[in-house]
């Protein structure tokens, strides 16, 4: 496992406007800090309006956004199967995107 894996997910129903379902998440967390019992992800989703925030990536031939706004730690028991990984390209766009989520810039 390592920063900008993409794996599959199925994410239990929470509230009205939480993301849930099967879907894939992309792996957040440093390679520095890989592997924990725990890792930080965001989910993903074809539907979801673009936004800054929401960069897209293509997994299996098919556009995909990545809902930072909606990043959570979770366990790694939670992980599917390994379909992918980001390209360097999406990556650059998903780390732009964690700073303004965070408020660091």
């Amino acid at each position: 496992m390592n920063r900008g894996d993409i794996f599959a997910i199925t994410i239990h129903k929470g509230t009205k406007n939480e993301q849930h379902g099967p879907r894939f998440a992309v792996i957040l967390q440093s390679d520095a800090l890989l592997p924990r019992s725990v890792v930080l992800v965001a989910p993903t989703s074809k539907s979801a309006r673009p936004a800054s925030i929401r960069p897209e990536i293509t997994v299996q031939k098919q556009t995909t956004r990545v809902l930072l706004e909606q990043m959570s730690a979770i366990s790694i028991e939670r992980l599917g199967k390994r379909i992918g990984r980001v390209n360097v390209d999406e990556q650059w766009s998903i780390d732009d995107a964690i700073v303004a989520v965070l408020g660091l810039n």
